[in-house]
């Protein structure tokens, strides 16, 4: 009996599928490489500082309020009269 040996079988051949099936994996592990990019405006990161600091103002201001209205908010008039006397000279 005469048995011959066949090497190197090419697989793809024999079955087109497995080939589609291979091309198909290979586009979703490409597809699946991309990634998002986001990129913030100057005007954004503006306005992102401005509500913060617009949050902060108004935590002062609350807490201000507190004070005056339990009677602990207390004042140096030399340092207020200073401030008037610069706001209406300009100096």
């Amino acid at each position: 009996m005469n048995t011959l040996k066949i090497n190197h079988i090419n697989s793809s051949g024999i079955n087109p599928y497995q080939r589609q099936i291979s091309q198909q994996t290979q586009q979703a592990n490409k597809s699946s490489q991309k990634t998002d990019k986001v990129e913030i405006s100057s005007e954004a990161k503006e306005l992102q500082k401005a509500s913060q600091l617009e949050q902060e103002r108004s935590r002062k201001i609350a807490a201000l309020k507190q004070q005056v209205q339990n009677g602990m908010y207390q004042t140096d008039a030399e340092k207020t009269a200073e401030g008037i006397l610069k706001y209406f000279t300009g100096k």
